[in-house]
């Protein structure tokens, strides 16, 4: 038998526990509703004793545990990784493991995703040699992800094993994954002992420093039958922080020389290069998935997937698919180049129309050739639960010339075997099909070798995981169970949208996405992370709960929070409020509420309305939901009128204070957002208005957190143990109290943006106060840039010009370069681990280079439901590159920031290295040439 002993020193409340969870029958099988329940000893420490067989019995080869809190009120809290260690294959029958706390939250945890172990951080194990040890009775193991190049750690203590604290014999330390470990014979030291780790230099052996803080202590005995492992936390850097500068852009708006009017993933390389150039580590993409739907410019809203695991074939490069032998094939792409790259804008639809002709050609010429390629036999056996459905689907959306399967002749209901039947080679249809295969094999090679690059050169690619997909998209199509189709997920009123947003897309079927462990999400996960190493959970408020409107509704402000407690019928009576179902929960049409809206036009929308048997006017049944009204206004002309009356009776089914919780017979209700803008509440009197509101603050501000929090921890952790990509979330809009909270405890990065406080009555918030675990940016795609939002709000501006910028007097009227430089400045300097910039915010700086008209930089208008979304760069990729002025300057920003290591190729007195131009002298001469 071996004995094992698990300590971990954790302090704790009555009530609280701790369980450990691993990877054997005893510890859960790495379940956390299995794990075992540790035994108290005192406020500080917890312990579990664990008999095993003898190695060889059934028994893995590595016992795999971390440590699991739970709170009083039942909520988990896991550690942030598995511990690892061997099961002993000798003598030793007794293992006793003293471990410390590894909170998610801990701010060197970060450094453990992948873009830190995969690329910046990226470490050669077999250049540190440790310490040979014979005999050991215990070994040491600490994390230390930020150690600079050519360093390594040590350790030295009081004894002689440890080597009496001098400095110039360190006990080496090796490197086995991200543990810094070394093995000790402490047979015959007294204890307690007292040590610490320490940095030395690789290649000289030269003692660097001690680790910050205290001496750590050791009180266990050794022997030559017990061996003790020692995990030790992190080691201790007070003074060790990183940062890091991004860039963020759609791959649609990339614009180079080899582009076809959209930018596309062979084009990330050259963007991979210039951030390389000016210090930028990380560049944020939109989504890539495929939305192809209407083959119409309405596809161009990346966030409608129709697929969410297939590539968009906007993006693919067609000379990089051809072969040499298919130069006649691609002969016309030059004009064709030339024609669609001279156009400011995307033009969608004339891109995919080239594109697919192209793409139709090069499949006809290269099919049987591609399709015996190991390389795409590998990558079709790999993809084929998601590839042959989304072919199929794909084939079948053409030939029906419709998206929506539900009206298709045949196979409207997926069934895999039939599904694969339709697409077994050798049939008339097969190429139909096929022609899927082929381009998302070569979308894959073409993003894979962009991302490739870009590790290469030490940069990162952040993607994008949309909350949503398409309510007819393959997803759904294939496991319909997942979802809720009779709901719409959209976001509640603010500032940019005042009737909130209906996104359009299905609700998640949550409960049912637990059966399976959120199977659905591990695939979505792993497949981006083929290309990615880091991505933002897009509304990531979502996973709390989401904002459900129901299928007979057009307005976001017709929707509530799913889930949500509903109030009491029974509490509206305790508040003194005279409840009345058909005032609360019905339109509320009064002849004066039809001249508020309508004016002298409200005989109009007459026509619409009848009276019930005790003379209340109600909308007529085939008008009684904004869809039914949305119908049958599409049938009309779109006379003013006729617009006006539209909106009018959206208005009026939106007159409504309560939504009834469904099957509750009246006895359970949900408010309405934004009740006190409604005209049915401002007709009620004074006192009945303060109850309702009192309820009302109530509902959407206390009475849910619970609730949300816990939603939120059964899907979140799960999620995240799935991946090693860094996790940001979108947590902007209406934010419960819970969210921070939670976010923080489970280490994912939050977003924080300056014209957009979370902090109530707050008119901004400043990135000098940004948590450490967060990204902050002055604008994001959804928003109007720095230039653009300077021009908005003359009010506004000078606030912030007054208080945010510190600057005395009138505001300039204009974003003149300094102010857009000033707020950019602001934000490298913020703790936040990453600034990220839209591009068009970086440009902003440079007076010459920008854009000449703000308005012409939108990527999207959240309040406009059917955005075109085509912004493209004004100038190309090759040309940034060789903007040597607004490079460097660039470079000595975000150096001076600690962002990047990279300096400017400046002498002292400003003078280019490289080309040994005086900066100012070229500017003058720029100008006196103009």
């Amino acid at each position: 038998m071996i004995k094992i002993h698990f300590h971990i020193r954790f302090h704790t409340q009555f009530g609280e526990l701790l369980a450990l969870s691993g990877n054997i029958p005893q510890l859960g099988n790495l379940s956390a509703t299995g794990a075992a329940t540790m035994t108290y000893l005192n406020e500080e420490y917890w312990s579990y004793e664990l008999e095993l067989p003898d190695a060889g019995d059934d028994l893995p080869a590595e016992i795999r545990y971390k440590y699991i809190f739970i709170d009083k009120s039942g909520g988990i809290t896991e550690e942030w990784d598995y511990r690892v260690f061997d099961i002993p294959q000798n003598t030793v029958k007794e293992i006793q493991l003293l471990d410390t706390w590894d909170a998610p939250d801990q701010y060197d945890n970060v450094f453990f995703t992948a873009p830190f172990r995969r690329v910046i951080l990226r470490r050669n194990p077999s250049n540190v040699k440790p310490t040979p040890s014979n005999g050991h009775t215990h070994i040491f193991r600490v994390k230390a992800p930020l150690l600079l190049k050519n360093e390594a750690l040590g350790l030295l203590g009081g004894t002689t094993a440890l080597s009496e604290w001098n400095t110039a014999h360190p006990v080496k330390l090796g490197l086995e994954n991200e543990w810094w470990t070394a093995g000790v014979n402490l047979a015959n030291t007294e204890f307690p002992i007292a040590y610490k780790y320490v940095v030395y230099n690789i290649k000289t052996g030269a003692f660097i420093r001690y680790e910050d803080g205290d001496n750590r202590l050791l009180h266990d005995n050794g022997s030559n039958r017990k061996l003790t492992i020692i995990h030790d936390g992190f080691f201790h850097n007070t003074q060790s922080t990183w940062k890091g500068a991004g860039v963020n852009i759609p791959v649609f708006s990339l614009r180079s020389r080899n582009g076809l009017g959209v930018g596309e993933f062979a084009d990330i390389p050259l963007l991979v290069d210039w951030a390389k150039k000016t210090g930028i580590r990380l560049i944020q993409l939109l989504p890539v998935n495929d939305t192809t739907a209407t083959h119409t410019w309405k596809d161009s809203y990346p966030y409608n997937a129709v697929s969410a695991f297939a590539l968009h074939p906007l993006y693919v490069n067609v000379e990089g698919m051809a072969r040499k032998e298919d130069e006649q094939i691609i002969r016309g792409l030059a004009r064709k180049k030339k024609q669609l790259n001279a156009l400011a804008e995307v033009d969608y639809e004339e891109v995919m129309h080239y594109k697919w002709k192209m793409i139709k050609a090069l499949f006809h010429v290269q099919k049987n050739d591609c399709f015996e390629r190991k390389d795409f036999q590998k990558f079709l056996k790999e993809n084929r639960h998601w590839l042959i459905p989304y072919a199929a689907y794909s084939y079948l959306r053409d030939k029906y010339k419709t998206y929506r399967f539900t009206e298709w002749e045949q196979y409207r209901v997926f069934e895999r075997k039939a599904i694969d039947e339709l697409s077994v080679a050798g049939q008339k249809h097969f190429d139909g099909v096929a022609i899927y295969y082929f381009i998302q094999f070569h979308l894959h090679l073409q993003l894979k070798k962009a991302a490739d690059y870009a590790h290469t050169h030490g940069i990162i690619l952040k993607g994008d995981i949309p909350i949503g997909v398409n309510r007819y998209s393959c997803d759904v199509w294939m496991e319909p169970e997942l979802f809720h189709t009779d709901m719409q997920a959209g976001a509640p009123p603010d500032s940019f949208s005042v009737k909130g947003q209906n996104w359009g897309f299905p609700t998640y079927n949550w409960e049912r996405m637990q059966q399976d462990g959120y199977e659905w999400w591990q695939r979505r996960f792993k497949q981006m992370s083929l290309y990615f190493d880091a991505f933002r959970i897009d509304h990531v408020l979502g996973f709390f709960r989401i904002w459900s409107i129901p299928a007979h509704a057009v307005d976001g402000v017709m929707g509530r929070f799913v889930p949500a407690i509903p109030v009491e019928k029974e509490t509206l009576l305790q508040h003194g409020i005279d409840f009345d179902y058909h005032r609360y929960c019905q339109p509320y049409i009064t002849d004066s509420v039809l001249e508020e809206l309508l004016g002298e036009k409200h005989y109009l929308i007459r026509a619409f309305l009848e009276y019930d048997a005790d003379g209340r006017l109600l909308l007529k049944p085939a008008f009684c939901t904004q869809r039914k009204v949305k119908d049958y206004f599409a049938s009309l002309d779109h006379k003013e009128d006729n617009q006006l009356l539209e909106s009018a009776l959206f208005d009026l089914i939106a007159n409504i204070l309560l939504f009834e919780e469904d099957g509750s017979g009246q006895t359970q209700f949900h408010f309405r957002i934004d009740m006190q803008q409604t005209l049915s509440f401002r007709h009620l009197d004074g006192v009945a208005q303060q109850k309702l509101k009192t309820l009302y603050e109530d509902y959407f501000f206390h009475k849910q957190e619970q609730l949300w929090a816990k939603e939120a921890m059964q899907k979140l952790p799960a999620l995240k143990r799935s991946t090693q990509m860094m996790m940001c979330g979108e947590d902007l809009g209406m934010v419960p109290q819970c969210v921070p909270e939670v976010m923080k405890k489970l280490g994912l990065l939050s977003l924080e943006i300056q014209r957009m406080p979370k902090q109530h009555g707050h008119e901004f918030f400043n990135p000098a106060n940004a948590p450490v675990l967060s990204v902050v940016t002055p604008s994001t795609h959804d928003m109007s840039t720095i230039r653009e939002w300077w021009e908005e709000n003359r009010e506004l501006t000078q606030h912030f010009f007054n208080n945010e910028m510190q600057h005395p007097g009138q505001a300039p009227y204009y974003c003149e370069p300094w102010v857009n430089k000033t707020i950019v400045i602001q934000h490298l300097y913020s703790p936040a681990l990453w600034s990220i910039f839209l591009l068009q915010d970086l440009m902003g700086i440079d007076g010459k280079l920008r854009r000449e008209k703000p308005s012409q930089e939108r990527i999207n208008i959240p309040s406009v439901p059917r955005f075109y979304w085509r912004y493209r760069m004004h100038l190309t990729l090759e040309q940034l590159l060789t903007e040597e002025d607004f490079n460097n300057e660039l470079i000595s920003y975000i150096h001076t920031s600690g962002r990047s290591d990279l300096k400017p190729d400046l002498h002292a007195d400003g003078t280019n290295e490289k080309s040994g131009t005086n900066r100012q002298a070229k500017r003058k001469k720029r100008k006196e040439q103009s």
